[in-house]
């Protein structure tokens, strides 16, 4: 029996409606039409036998056959790449060792490091997320070139900083910043906002309780809009499941991070290239 072949041009176009979360998105960047690309997509559904994403009203998600064949689509181009560098003599001239937190490690940030690979594709890239008291001390160990991490204001000497415009937030659907005490949704110990948010509803004079922990941001933000409690995270990171509280919740803004981009002065200009496509980035982000 003669087994069918994953067309790479097919792989292509699933990869891209899923990182970009649409259809219209996708056949942009592609350069094509979206009915070419949903086109694509089918016809990749037909010889999986699966269906490979669930087409909502607001985004596109992979489903779980989806999720699996991503893993091996990512791979299988990336090995079509390597091939081609492999038949063009191309050499690794440099590599850039960057690290970023969790929720800047999808959408934008891959588009803007994709286009800095095409531009340099003698540079070696070597991405990792995680959170940034992690990325700072693989920075000051010189684990990493590059870090974008949130710290707390002024804590530290930065290459180009930013306020970092945090939110209270609770669930839409099951809020619980009434209860007596207040259920908190935190990351671990030390990690970012925790002690701000119990100094804070401590100074309302308000009972508090850890009800959920979890090192992955999209693990704080389901299970605040699951109802497990309320937590403070950067404006990026709200959704639509989750409600914002203000003052006249009895919650006041807190103002105490910095974003901030961290190398060291005698990089290679290529990393400093980097650096600035991240500012602007974030920029983009803040407006």
């Amino acid at each position: 029996m003669i087994r069918p072949l994953f067309d790479l041009d097919l792989l292509r176009a699933l990869v891209m409606v899923a990182d970009c979360g649409s259809f219209t998105t996708a056949s942009a960047r592609l350069h094509s039409t979206q009915s070419t690309v949903s086109q694509k997509v089918r016809r990749l559904e037909e010889m999986a036998g699966h269906r490979l994403l669930d087409r909502g009203t607001r985004d596109v998600q992979p489903t779980d056959a989806g999720e699996i064949l991503l893993g091996y689509a990512r791979r299988m181009l990336t090995l079509n790449d390597d091939i081609l560098e492999a038949l063009s003599g191309a050499t690794v001239a440099l590599t850039v060792r960057l690290g970023v937190p969790e929720d800047f490690v999808a959408g934008r940030t891959t588009h803007m490091l994709a286009a800095f690979k095409r531009r340099h594709p003698q540079v070696k890239l070597e991405v990792t997320s995680g959170m940034s008291r992690d990325l700072s001390n693989a920075f000051d160990h010189g684990d990493l070139d590059l870090v974008l991490v949130k710290q707390r204001r002024d804590s530290r000497e930065a290459v180009a900083r930013w306020p970092e415009k945090l939110k209270w937030i609770d669930s839409a659907a099951q809020p619980s910043f009434e209860l007596d005490p207040i259920p908190i949704v935190a990351f671990p110990p030390r990690g970012l906002y925790r002690d701000d948010m119990i100094k804070a509803i401590e100074e309302r004079g308000r009972r508090w309780r850890i009800s959920f922990t979890s090192s992955s941001l999209s693990g704080v933000q389901a299970a605040v809009a699951d109802g497990l409690g309320i937590s403070l995270l950067p404006a990026r990171a709200v959704t639509a499941e989750h409600r914002v509280l203000t003052t006249k919740h009895g919650f006041v803004p807190i103002e105490s991070m910095d974003i901030a981009i961290l190398h060291r002065p005698t990089v290679d200009p290529v990393v400093k290239e980097l650096a600035l496509a991240l500012g602007e980035l974030i920029e983009h982000e803040r407006r």
